[in-house]
């Protein structure tokens, strides 16, 4: 499964409260640029798409 932040829906202006909610470490973020879910690390809990308050990070198809 493939996770990604949408832009439109992330405002981009602070540092993103899922990197402390993600148990695999898998979101980064440089500065308050757009986080990225990294895939190699992700485990596919799905527990950032639920807690995000923006419902930026999607199921990509």
């Amino acid at each position: 499964m493939k996770l990604k932040v949408n832009p439109l829906r992330c405002p981009q202006d602070h540092r993103c409260p899922l990197i402390a909610i993600c148990p695999a470490g898998a979101i980064e973020q440089r500065g308050f640029s757009l986080p990225e879910i990294n895939e190699e690390k992700c485990k596919g809990c799905l527990l950032c798409a639920r807690s995000c308050p923006r419902a930026a990070v999607m199921v990509e198809e």
